[in-house]
């Protein structure tokens, strides 16, 4: 088996998406910037925030069934010249004072919408690029890209937007452009052959919706991914706002974010060892329940910046948490299908966390940040609970056995 570092197609992806999501974080810090140095209003900056967010919920179903009917390959391209025209426009429009907040909306919404779809897609394209026994590494690659892109690309971003204020917004079309020219590049098929004949929209989401509550593996990637993602994010949350009602200096608090940043860089290159070391169902189980017991041990120091480093220790074991499900996820289920399932799962993931920031606002002023932290740690618990008792996590067979035995893979 080509090792995955010579597997052409995979490293063109990754290296462009690389750029592209550098230049998508670069890009996250300097709209709110832009929109505070325009208006003045903190509500309107956090309106074109939310409004890019609900966007993004709002498409993840739609997405999932256009990844599973359009050619992948046309998708990703089109997304990538929709967001190129798009960012090359605000960057002229800021060169010539003639970004309004309207302008702004609409490009953060085209990006958004963009987004979901390429980000869909390329995740359902990965099955056809990577054998199966290494979609586990491959995804913990790209965990590792996500990682680093969004600890250089706030810095680089609020460097560039300080030298001008359009430089942001063109080093983000750029990044588009990476993008496009990396998968333009792509020789192999990013589907396998399907059927002319496709059932309506709505039949279609219905079919994945089956699959995916039909299949006791994936049900339970549900039960353990969605209370992961509420928990790291509200515990985070919750560390913040404490520290600013302790008078902790914005720069110290920046630093917690940091601190659990690298901690998931470093085990999304840990991720692969990880895996050789423990069969994935008992690494699922061990890196939940080592979850549940690191944000206990951060609800005791939740008023200094050291409750940032359990934190960092859940966010190291999650990227090989992460590989293990979706590895396998991509390895059991039909192509025809993959954009559906990982729309589901994305969007149960998302909405979950969406509400953790709120509900940790709620918990923190009625009952302290420790008891925050504590319950954050419960939810956790549910998942290692599912990832100990669920079926479909027990019976997990070889990742290439497992792959085999799917119809229509």
């Amino acid at each position: 088996m080509t090792s995955l570092w010579r597997n052409r197609e995979f490293n063109l992806l990754w290296t462009s998406q690389s750029l592209s999501d550098l230049g998508g974080a670069i890009a996250m810090l300097a709209v709110p910037l832009l929109v505070l140095e325009s208006t003045g209003s903190a509500v309107q900056a956090g309106a074109v925030g939310t409004a890019a967010l609900v966007t993004k919920v709002l498409c993840r179903l739609p997405a999932g069934v256009l990844a599973d009917r359009v050619d992948r390959r046309r998708a990703m391209l089109v997304c990538d010249a929709v967001r190129l025209l798009a960012f090359l426009t605000l960057a002229a429009a800021v060169a010539t004072d003639r970004a309004g907040l309207a302008v702004i909306i609409v490009v953060a919404v085209l990006d958004a919408i963009c987004s979901a779809l390429f980000n869909t897609v390329e995740h359902a394209s990965l099955r056809s690029i990577v054998p199966a026994a290494q979609l586990p590494a491959a995804v913990a690659r790209n965990e590792a890209r996500s990682y680093g892109t969004s600890l250089a690309g706030p810095p680089l971003g609020g460097l560039l937007f300080g030298l001008t204020h359009a430089l942001p917004f063109l080093g983000n079309a750029l990044s588009y452009l990476a993008s496009l020219v990396g998968v333009a590049l792509i020789r192999k098929p990013l589907q396998a052959e399907r059927d002319e004949e496709h059932p309506g929209h709505a039949a279609a989401l219905a079919e994945g919706l089956r699959f995916v509550f039909g299949n006791p593996f994936l049900r339970a990637v549900l039960a353990i991914a969605a209370p992961l993602n509420f928990a790291l994010s509200g515990t985070i949350f919750t560390i913040i706002v404490t520290l600013q009602q302790h008078q902790v200096s914005p720069g110290v608090i920046g630093l917690t974010e940091t601190i659990v940043g690298v901690g998931g860089l470093v085990g999304a290159f840990a991720a692969p060892t990880l895996q050789r070391w423990l069969p994935f169902a008992r690494l699922i189980r061990f890196i939940t329940w080592a979850a549940v017991g690191v944000l206990g041990a951060s609800a005791m120091m939740t008023t200094t910046v050291l409750a940032a480093v359990p934190v960092a220790l859940a966010v190291f074991l999650g990227p090989a948490c992460n590989a293990a499900l979706f590895g396998y996820q991509a390895a059991i289920t039909p192509d025809r299908l993959q954009g559906r399932v990982l729309s589901v799962i994305f969007l149960a993931a998302m909405s979950v966390a969406a509400a953790a920031p709120l509900l940790a606002g709620f918990f923190v002023t009625a009952w302290g940040s420790p008891v925050t932290v504590l319950i954050f740690a419960a939810s956790v618990a549910v998942a290692a609970l599912t990832a100990s008792l669920a079926a479909g996590i027990r019976t997990m067979r070889p990742i290439e056995e497992a792959a085999a035995a799917q119809p229509g893979r």
